[in-house]
């Protein structure tokens, strides 16, 4: 009786295990915003609060144009070469800052620059937009 005991016991304790286990791993994928590329037809995963432009450039993503790619600053917001639409999220994205209000200003709401945009939650983009 004692092995039928010690039998039964290890069973209860791994199934209790694998549900925990199971549980654990599906709100993972939901805690990741996934940022889509839509020209580029690419799917990419960022921690919540992730920079816009960084994600882009570590996945391949080009978002400059020729000019842009001689000539932007690094991520400052200061020379506007990495504006972007947003097609999907706008409300998962971080608010316009100043300086997006100024170099913007003449764009639609949709657009942003990658280099001031922090991801919160699941979002489209266009990249190098029509202007």
């Amino acid at each position: 009786m004692t092995q039928t005991g010690s039998q039964q016991e290890p069973q209860m304790d791994s199934q209790p295990e694998i549900q925990e286990t199971e549980q654990e791993a599906t709100p993972q994928p939901k805690s990741f915003p996934c940022i889509k590329f839509v020209k580029e037809d690419k799917e990419v995963f960022a921690a919540d609060g992730a920079n816009l432009r960084l994600k882009a450039l570590e996945n391949q993503i080009d978002l400059y144009t020729l000019m842009g790619k001689m000539m932007n600053c690094g991520g400052y917001g200061q020379c506007g070469t990495c504006i972007v639409e947003i097609s999907e999220g706008m409300e998962n994205l971080s608010p316009r800052t100043d300086v997006e209000n100024r170099k913007l200003k003449k764009k639609p709401e949709t657009y942003r620059l990658a280099c001031q945009t922090l991801v919160h939650g699941a979002v489209s983009v266009v990249t190098k937009p029509s202007k």
